[in-house]
């Protein structure tokens, strides 16, 4: 069918534009951070939206001013991740964001290509858990990706592995590193949450229960 845009493929960011694990990774970080001795708060999380998580860590342990050797960081590191892994255990279909099945359904059905792009390592238990894996084409997660956002590292791959170029590609964040990251892959960009944060995307929305294959030829009509 003639969708009347040049966007040939869907790339999507995972915690925050799909599914809320944020409030999981917030838990896990607090609770670490009360172990070692300081308060983590909701503001101090948002500057770990779409940062690895080694690169999380350090900002949390700049803000405790603590600085382990090396070996300590890795299993502070890996300890947070065994709680966050704990709560993802046990999510299902409800924590599947508002318009988030019903878009992806849509772009399926009408033959868009669909990637994820996510820093997580644990996408797949995610995924898996929700029931929204047999909706992507590719999945390119942090087990497969050296350099974290804003590097573009991720949504090319997505776009390789889907095999379309970055021109044809829309990524879908809620993150300004997200979109940094789909600016330098080239990629035309959907800010997903506020547009104080996302501005420098090509279009913001509240979330994906305003997108819809007509909401995206608007965005990005053929020329």
């Amino acid at each position: 069918m003639s969708l009347h845009t040049p966007i040939r493929a869907c790339l999507f960011d995972l915690d925050g534009v799909l599914v809320d694990t944020a409030k999981y990774h917030y838990l896990a970080w607090k609770r670490l951070a009360g172990e070692l001795g300081f308060d983590f708060t909701e503001q101090d999380n948002e500057r770990l939206k779409g940062v690895s998580r080694m690169a999380s860590l350090d900002i949390l342990l700049s803000i405790g001013g603590i600085s382990p050797d090396e070996t300590t960081r890795l299993a502070l590191a890996e300890k947070k991740n065994g709680w966050y892994v704990d709560y993802i255990t046990r999510m299902d279909e409800s924590e599947i964001l508002p318009g988030a099945l019903a878009f992806l359904q849509e772009l399926k059905a009408a033959g868009l290509l669909v990637a994820l792009g996510s820093a997580s390592k644990n996408a797949m238990t995610i995924l898996n858990n929700t029931k929204l894996a047999p909706y992507f084409d590719a999945i390119v997660d942090g087990t497969k990706t050296a350099s974290a956002k804003p590097d573009p590292e991720v949504f090319l791959l997505g776009a390789r592995e889907l095999k379309v170029s970055p021109a044809e590609c829309v990524v879908f964040e809620d993150a300004e590193a997200g979109i940094e990251a789909a600016i330098h892959a080239g990629m035309r960009s959907i800010g997903v949450g506020s547009e104080t944060t996302l501005g420098r995307a090509d279009a913001v929305v509240s979330s994906l229960r305003e997108m819809s294959l007509g909401r995206l030829a608007e965005i990005f009509p053929s020329s």
